[in-house]
């Protein structure tokens, strides 16, 4: 090796700045080393660190391998080559565990031993005489300052004592302490050779040391059980790649077959069409949750269906969540201001609404036949695919114009009119036309003209709201909810039936006749397809009120009274033949011009509408015989009130005969002693007027008897 430098020790009480110079450059190379042998050290401790973890990892490889024929594979059987292939393997592996961890008990020992002392031993213990040596140096200047201001005066010889002590303290202090570190620096110049090569030297050592033992216990028997196993592994990879290539061709024909499918927006029908026979979906949707009493948020959530019940879950979750039950529920498409494809789920009970949004319109269209199937509780058959795509059929006929009313829609298509007219002539949805309608025109009831009305507006406001018109000077202030004080007086009195049902109002339209049974199927037809053709979603809910007396139609939220219909003028009651929850009923009221007008209402129920229209029935039939007894009570009054009449004539004519018996009595006592016979004929006279008297009572009398 070359010659080392060193520090001149001799001239550290000279202090020069050459020495100083000198003693720059060394501290230069003391820093270099420290950060080399820092990065050294850092490299090593990485090797040590991973030769311990190989160590670790390795007799953790090899229990697993001996483990194996514990585990309980789902998709694999029980190999025994392969379970004896991998204990073989386990035997070697575990000789090379005990191999690795000789290995790394010779390199904690050779490698990092040596260079740990010199970095945390030697290379510290300079930098403590360095600081030391900086302290002293700049102690040493001080005391010079100091010793150099010292006047000439000699009056203050014990300060000059003191400036001259403290010189030498620190000049002696500085001397000493420059000798040690020279001495540290000059024996670093030695350490770092020997602080080098001592760890690599043990690290060769142990590798040669590992590589003799591994090459011992490994013989010429694991070579061939190598070579055999390599074979082996060769065919598995030519099978995985084959299978690799097959699954790397249905991944190409899926993309380009779903590639429509990845916009958001709606496919071509023709080559997606909406499917409505669906009675299981599962998707992610929208949800919307309020967060105030204003304010709301929505939330992506993956939604499915599990028999009759709506679930959510989300991404992080293990299992799904209740949301609704299905069952006799309802859904509907709704309008929402900030968002698109909604619609609504609402309770059988009606106490739970559930707004979501759809990625598409064929989405949300198919997510609402899914829930229309399941509230229909089709998904209890047997086929259920056939019978929704039966009901759906009958669904679908909805926007299928009957033959009558669509020759008339063509004839009227170059007018405005035609093309504004109303697009209620079209067939029924759920049902097959009964044998009336074959031989009955569409025309003769319902007219191809009549309007259809899709919200409630109260009769009494707008007859109100004409008073009011015709009436100004009039004092009593109209009631904007549509409801007077007569059908307040009627409401207040108690009724036997009391029942109340969540309805949504369909629409409503005139017809021709209340007789025929299916006017309102009829209208049920042309209000559904109205609804479908122009995309009227909206409906509003009301809660139904059935008594004795009346059906009314209340706000659930103000429980104001919408509209009251008495039930006298209920013509007819019934519900859908499908579809249970729709029903409708047919007023017939009395016009001011003496004309009467008919009209049928629709709606659709969370119940079954059967039981609506039994409760209007029963309330019918109470009514019924609540007029019976009324008509029978009155006609028993009419016949007490003739019997008092009779008696009270009868008394009347008895109370004559007796005035007329007492007066003729008093006629005859009276003339017996006061007309003496004469000769100028008076006697004759008076006998006369009293025989007049007489037959004129026996003439009342008789004539009593016989009105008696």
């Amino acid at each position: 090796m070359p010659g080392i430098e060193k520090l001149p020790i001799e001239e550290t009480l000279e202090d020069s700045p050459q020495t100083r110079s000198l003693l720059g450059v060394f501290e230069e190379d003391t820093a270099a080393i420290s950060n080399y042998c820092t990065q050294l050290y850092q490299a090593m401790q990485r090797i040590y660190d991973a030769q311990n973890e190989l160590s670790a990892a390795t007799h953790l490889t090899s229990r697993l391998l001996k483990e194996y024929d514990k585990q309980r594979f789902p998709l694999g059987g029980d190999d025994e080559v392969m379970s004896s292939t991998l204990q073989q393997f386990a035997k070697v592996i575990d000789e090379l565990s005990s191999c690795h961890a000789v290995l790394s008990t010779q390199l904690a020992d050779a490698m990092m031993f040596p260079i740990t002392q010199f970095k945390e031993r030697d290379l510290k213990e300079i930098l403590t005489l360095k600081e030391v040596f900086q302290i002293a140096s700049d102690d040493h200047d001080v005391a010079i300052n100091r010793y150099s201001r010292l006047s000439k005066r000699r009056e203050n010889d014990k300060l000059r004592a003191e400036v001259v002590e403290d010189v030498y303290t620190s000049r002696k202090k500085q001397h000493q302490t420059m000798m040690h570190y020279f001495c540290s620096l000059n024996t670093l110049q030695y350490k770092k050779k020997t602080a080098l090569l001592e760890p690599l030297l043990g690290y060769m050592q142990a590798q040669i040391s590992f590589f003799k033992l591994g090459s011992e216990n490994l013989t010429q028997q694991w070579e061939e059980f190598l070579g055999t196993i390599g074979t082996s592994v060769q065919n598995v990879r030519r099978e995985m790649e084959e299978e690799v290539g097959q699954m790397q061709q249905t991944i190409q024909e899926m993309e380009r077959a779903c590639d429509a499918l990845y916009a958001p927006c709606d496919p071509d029908p023709a080559h997606s069409p909406v499917c409505r026979n669906l009675t299981r979906k599962q998707g992610y949707l929208y949800i919307r949750n309020k967060t105030g009493l204003v304010s709301s948020s929505w939330e992506r959530q993956y939604f499915f269906t599990q028999g009759g019940n709506l679930m959510q879950q989300g991404r992080g979750e293990v299992a799904g969540g209740l949301v609704t039950d299905l069952d006799n529920s309802s859904v509907m498409a709704v309008d929402c201001d900030d968002r698109r494809f909604c619609f609504q789920v609402t309770s059988f009970d009606g106490k739970k609404v559930v707004t979501l949004q759809a990625e598409s319109r064929k989405e949300c269209e198919e997510w609402i036949s899914t829930i229309n199937n399941i509230s229909r509780r089709i998904y209890l058959s047997e086929n259920a695919e056939e019978l929704a795509a039966r009901v759906n059929q009958s669904a679908l006929e909805a926007v299928t114009p009957s033959p009558s009313f669509q020759q008339r829609h063509e004839s009227m298509r170059p007018t405005s009119k035609g093309r504004t007219g109303r697009a209620s002539s079209i067939s029924s949805v759920g049902s097959e036309p009964s044998p009336a309608l074959s031989v009955l025109s569409l025309d003769a009831l319902v007219a191809p003209e009549t309007p259809i009305q899709f919200d409630i507006i109260s009769p009494v406001s707008e007859e109100n709201s004409g008073q009011n018109k015709t009436a100004p000077q009039s004092g009593r202030r109209s009631n904007p909810f549509g409801e007077s004080g007569e059908s307040t007086a009627e409401d207040s009195e108690d009724s036997i039936l009391h029942q109340l049902f969540i309805v949504r109002f369909l629409g409503s339209m005139e017809v021709k006749t209340a007789e025929s049974v299916d006017v309102i199927s009829e209208t049920m037809r042309q209000i559904l397809a109205a609804r479908a053709i122009h995309n009227i979603f909206r409906m509003t809910e009301s809660h139904l009120l059935v008594t004795c007396d009346c059906l009314k139609l209340i706000d659930p939220q103000t429980q104001v009274t919408r509209l009251r219909f008495p039930l006298s003028t209920v013509v007819q009651c019934s519900s859908h033949q499908d579809n249970k929850r729709l029903f409708g009923f047919v007023l017939q009221t009395a016009s001011g011009r003496g004309d009467s007008r008919v009209v049928c209402y629709i709606f659709e129920s969370n119940n079954d509408g059967e039981k609506i229209c039994d409760s209007v029935g029963l309330a019918k039939q109470i009514a019924l015989h609540s007029e019976m007894d009324r008509k029978a009570v009155e006609k028993k009054k009419e016949e007490d009130k003739a019997k008092e009449k009779q008696k009270e004539e009868l008394s009347k004519q008895r109370q004559i005969e007796k005035d007329l018996e007492e007066q003729s009595r008093l006629i005859a006592a009276s003339s017996r002693p006061a007309n003496p016979p004469g000769s100028d004929g008076q006697f004759l006279v008076l006998s006369n007027s009293q025989s007049e008297d007489s037959d004129a009572g026996e003439e009342g009398k008789k004539k009593g008897e016989s009105e008696a």
